[in-house]
């Protein structure tokens, strides 16, 4: 209700002759276009700075001191780029898998936009990893492997065995080398760090992850439309939100005993809530064109398999599942205590799907990375604000 009566009447503003401040107008129809909460964090302090030296009461030096803020975490950003882009040549997954797409600069751009304050640099690096991985494996199940081996590359994650890869065809062979390196990798380097394993937990997100791919995959292979109610139990855990919250939970600089403890019972509630938003901002702009490329039906066709209605019909109620999920995120989140951890925690559970809706909002923003894109990683990772 709050929503639609701040809606009604800015609206009612924005076209009225009568008022003639144009900063202000900006500012309203920018509300319009999006709730503040939904936004991707580091993209709006990008418009407000450059929207904060059009104010007659603007302070030259709090505008400076924003610029150098921005422009100091960007070159951070540009280190951290190069040193997983020195990871990513060096796996030379590219020469062996010509078919998965190659989105380095794409995936370190969801890892900013989930977490950006400086001092989380290990979360980027790994999530962006991990993010690269998701890609790859993702196009396997979808568009190059046969059904036998899917199953067999999943019964190997599911063993966790590097011994057990000769199974499988060289190309799955490589793949899971990849993975099994940079997972354990990365629980290593907590262990280094804070002297707990959260190795399990990492391997948790990624065996849970490929058995939804593999349902997916079976679904497709027999020709199975799911009921929406199937599509999204299943469907919240293959978008991967999965993982990048157990590194969230796991790789991060608050973590401890007690926490890890909790998470062996299994993820909290607000991953899923959270998880569900990444999937249908996902379907939204993506379910056409994957279900040419040879996908399992999202959930608009889903929804209009259940009840017999039209796509438009379909791709509203799907947005208004958006707004309930929303719902159930704020009430998680207000659940969820403020210890340093548990505000980490709960920032990034917000920000994966603000992040979901920053790529998708025009469009498939991943897959066809050269548009509004390819603006915000201009923005973000490679020029700086001028000072005036």
């Amino acid at each position: 209700m709050a929503r639609q009566f701040t809606t009604k009447y800015l609206t009612e503003f924005l076209a009225s002759s009568n008022f003639d401040d144009l900063r202000l107008k900006e500012h309203v129809a920018h509300a319009l276009e999006l709730p503040l909460n939904w936004r991707m964090e580091r993209l709006h302090t990008h418009w407000f700075i450059n929207q904060y030296i059009t104010d007659d009461q603007m302070i030259p030096a709090l505008w400076e001191l924003a610029v150098l803020d921005f422009n100091i975490l960007q070159n951070s950003y540009k280190r951290e780029l190069k040193q997983v882009s020195r990871w990513w040549t060096s796996l030379k997954l590219y020469e062996k898998l010509p078919f998965f797409r190659d989105r380095l600069v794409e995936n370190y751009l969801w890892s900013v936009g989930w977490s950006f304050e400086p001092e989380h640099s290990s979360y980027r690096i790994a999530q962006t990893q991990a993010n690269c991985l998701i890609t790859t494996i993702d196009d396997i199940y979808d568009v190059y492997g046969s059904l036998n081996e899917l199953e067999a590359f999943t019964d190997v994650i599911e063993e966790w065995d590097i011994t057990a890869i000769e199974v499988l065809p060289e190309y799955m062979q490589i793949c899971i080398s990849a993975l099994f390196n940079a997972v354990d990798n990365q629980g290593f380097e907590v262990f280094k760090r804070k002297g707990l394993n959260v190795t399990p937990y990492l391997r948790r997100a990624w065996k849970d992850l490929c058995k939804a791919y593999l349902k997916e995959a079976r679904w497709y292979h027999s020709g199975y439309v799911p009921t929406l109610v199937e599509y999204l139990e299943n469907a919240w855990v293959s978008i991967s939100g999965n993982i990048a919250l157990s590194n969230a939970y796991c790789i991060n600089n608050y973590v401890t005993a007690k926490e890890l403890e909790q998470f062996s019972s299994g993820y909290p509630d607000i991953v899923r809530y959270s998880s569900m938003n990444l999937r249908l901002y996902d379907d939204l702009a993506t379910s056409s064109a994957e279900l040419e490329r040879g996908d399992v039906s999202k959930s608009v066709q889903c929804y209009m398999n259940d009840k017999g209605v039209t796509e438009f019909v379909a791709r509203k109620e799907i947005k208004e599942m958006i707004s309930k999920y929303w719902t159930s995120i704020n009430v998680q989140g207000e659940i969820i205590g403020n210890s340093d951890f548990e505000k980490y925690f709960k920032k990034v559970a917000f920000n994966v799907p603000r992040m979901a809706q920053c790529i998708y909002q025009h469009g498939d923003g991943y897959a066809k990375p050269d548009r509004e894109t390819k603006d915000q990683i201009t923005s973000l990772l490679y020029e700086p604000i001028k000072l005036l």
